[in-house]
């Protein structure tokens, strides 16, 4: 049995969900789909320059798993740029900050 996944909490939802590369039809292109989660973490750590124990604090979820969830990303974002794939975002299991 697969262990449910932690919620993890973030400031907002990004305003904008699609991207992908110019002058491909949309339907040709094989997709990657970013978590909110995993958004939040990259916006943590790069946007904001948090370390990344603080960054795992605000999200609520250990150094370990902050760092498996910005990796995640990363290796997604990766794949989309060097094979020209779409990057979608969203879903993941998260609630908002206050």
């Amino acid at each position: 049995m697969v262990r449910p996944k932690k919620t993890r909490f973030v400031e907002c939802k990004p305003e904008i969900t699609y991207f992908k590369p110019r002058a491909i039809p949309l339907a040709e292109l094989e997709e990657v789909c970013l978590t909110i989660g995993e958004i939040e973490a990259l916006k943590l750590k790069f946007l904001k320059k948090l370390e990344q124990e603080e960054a795992a604090k605000k999200m609520k979820v250990s150094r370990t798993t902050f760092w498996r969830i910005l990796n995640s990303a990363g290796e997604k974002i990766s794949d989309a740029l060097i094979n020209g794939k779409a990057i979608r975002i969203n879903g993941g299991t998260y609630k908002f900050r206050r």
